[in-house]
């Protein structure tokens, strides 16, 4: 628990990192996206560490200020999305397990995605365990056409259990040329590490209506504060004529039932980087200020599109 009420974050004073984005993708690959970050008083070394995927796997980086990042290595094949989380001296790393590189290119021509969502765990930030199978594919929400897709994961720990949330479903994005999520819902276990159970029905589903989420769900971010639950969400929605992606607050009792309250990061045509969508974020507090590090992109085209990572900032 963050120790912020809903008010201390509404009206937080956010302003863009003069420098963004300070993680620019890798020339092999054309993003590095959805970072997770460990703050200096949940490592043991006492630096920043970002956790983040470019097309060949998980990566991660260090840094001692949480601005300049050096790469440490690379965790996982096959894997996206990633989150990471310090329970009892121990590191848990969730990640969306995708399929061979080739399999994952060839689902632009009608080959079936599948992707579900798996977990190693490190003592030390080094060495990682084998990788296991944590969500798998059990509710009729998580698949359509297009495949299975179990994606986005993020653990909160709420009255003695684990939740973890997770994006499902596919919804196809004409001028992106690819496919983002459709339904955000979570899973529940007694451990971090086993025995997650499924909700029967999305706790967030698209809804045409709404300015901020008339394509589809992306994906959800909650904390508990010391009034309430928030939810930092980036829905992906059409505005004449384009999709667009930003990340909203929400706010809620349970962390199960979300309101929306307003846009807090918005595509920015004068910020090349951001200019059409801003994506995954994760909030983090330390040394007095809040920062919200994001991925994202800056056009549509699959060709010409980038993503790379940033981050707002404020003082508490």
């Amino acid at each position: 628990m963050f120790n912020l009420t809903f008010e201390d974050i509404k009206n937080a004073d956010f302003r863009l990192y003069f420098n963004n984005p300070v993680l620019k993708h890798p020339l092999n690959s054309f993003v590095v996206a959805d970072p997770s970050i460990l703050t200096p008083d949940t490592s043991r070394d006492k630096k920043w560490h970002l956790f983040c995927h470019t097309f060949f796997g998980v990566y991660h980086y260090e840094s001692s200020d949480g601005i300049s990042f050096t790469k440490v290595q690379k965790i996982v094949n096959r894997a996206m999305r990633p989150d990471i989380n310090f329970i009892d001296g121990k590191y848990y790393l969730y990640y969306e397990r995708t399929r061979p590189v080739i399999l994952n290119a060839l689902s632009l021509f009608g080959v079936k995605w599948h992707s579900e969502i798996y977990l190693t765990e490190s003592s030390d930030l080094l060495n990682w365990i084998k990788p296991k199978k944590v969500i798998e594919h059990t509710r009729s929400f998580e698949k359509d056409e297009k495949g299975i897709a179990i994606s986005n994961p993020f653990l909160l720990e709420k009255d003695g259990k684990y939740r973890l949330y997770y994006s499902c479903g596919q919804t196809f994005i004409k001028d992106c040329g690819f496919s983002e999520p459709t339904h955000i819902s979570f899973a529940e276990s007694e451990k971090p590490s086993e025995g997650f159970v499924s909700r029967e029905k999305p706790i967030i589903s698209p809804d045409k209506n709404s300015k901020y989420l008339n394509l589809c769900s992306g994906c959800l971010k909650v904390y508990r504060l010391k009034d309430c639950y928030i939810g930092l969400q980036n829905g992906i929605f059409e505005e004449n004529g384009k999709s667009h992606s930003a990340v909203m607050l929400l706010r809620s009792d349970d962390g199960e039932s979300f309101e929306f309250v307003k846009p807090l990061i918005v595509p920015e045509k004068k910020y090349k980087w951001m200019e059409q969508f801003v994506y995954a974020c994760n909030l983090t507090v330390y040394n007095g200020k809040i920062r919200i590090y994001f991925n994202a992109r800056n056009t549509a085209n699959m060709l010409t599109g980038r993503e790379s990572i940033g981050f707002i900032e404020a003082e508490i």
